[in-house]
């Protein structure tokens, strides 16, 4: 599937929460998901080349971990991200393919995630990372269409960020900001 997606941080969550309660709408109770990102052992950033991700849910402590393997690959040019997921049975054997395909590990990324569907394609995450201060919006649609172009969506995305009281968005993945890499805010474009 086809997928755009901003980030931004939040600078007040409860402001942030309180504005999507005055809308009618709230955000799930936190799950508990932590990644182990693997590149392609000749990965250079800005190249197009796809990422394997083994994420770990936990949604309640008195129920299983459930594993999920995701194939991620962002196109520069268009600003698309390809997405694919499968749900795994068993976590070491899915690292051990990974592995063999010639994937290296090059990050973990633990995080609290809340979720909140605004429609059928848009879904919106308030994530707490682990080793990064704040709190971060993502906010992901779903390309169902090919008719609709990237900017049009691109543009409805900057307005709801707005919408939520928000002045930035960001580029950088939780994996580069935990890397070191300084978090870069870009203002959002003005209509």
């Amino acid at each position: 599937m086809k997928k755009i997606v901003l980030k931004s941080q939040v600078p007040d969550r409860a402001k942030l929460e309180k504005k999507v309660a005055n809308i009618g709408m709230e955000f799930s109770p936190a799950v508990w998901q932590s990644e182990r990102i693997y590149w392609p052992s000749d990965f250079r950033p800005g190249t197009n080349q796809p990422r394997l991700i083994l994420r770990t849910e936990v949604a309640q402590t008195d129920q299983p971990a459930t594993y999920y393997l995701y194939l991620k690959r962002h196109i520069e040019d268009s600003g698309l991200d390809f997405v694919h997921m499968t749900t795994v049975g068993d976590y070491a054997e899915a690292i051990e393919i990974i592995k063999q395909l010639g994937y290296r590990e090059a990050a973990d990324v633990s995080r609290q995630r809340q979720t909140l569907q605004l429609d059928g394609h848009t879904t919106l995450y308030l994530d707490t990372v682990e080793g990064i201060d704040g709190t971060f919006l993502k906010l992901e649609v779903e390309m169902a269409d090919d008719t609709v172009p990237v900017d049009a969506v691109r543009a409805t995305l900057f307005e709801t960020l707005a919408l939520m009281g928000l002045k930035t968005f960001m580029m950088q993945t939780y994996a580069e900001l935990l890397a070191g890499n300084v978090l870069q805010p870009y203002y959002l474009p003005e209509k």
